[in-house]
């Protein structure tokens, strides 16, 4: 009873648009990252 209750609250387009997110959070830190490597390096 409880899990269809979870489901009901968060509905799979909130979980993807989450996974989304993350994802993009992720791409976005590397990248940050990276230029700090690149300029530390020169």
């Amino acid at each position: 009873m409880s899990g269809s209750d979870m489901e009901e609250k968060f509905p799979r387009a909130l979980w993807v648009r989450l996974i989304i997110y993350i994802a993009v959070g992720h791409v976005f830190a590397a990248f940050i990252y990276f230029l700090f490597e690149v300029g530390a390096k020169q």
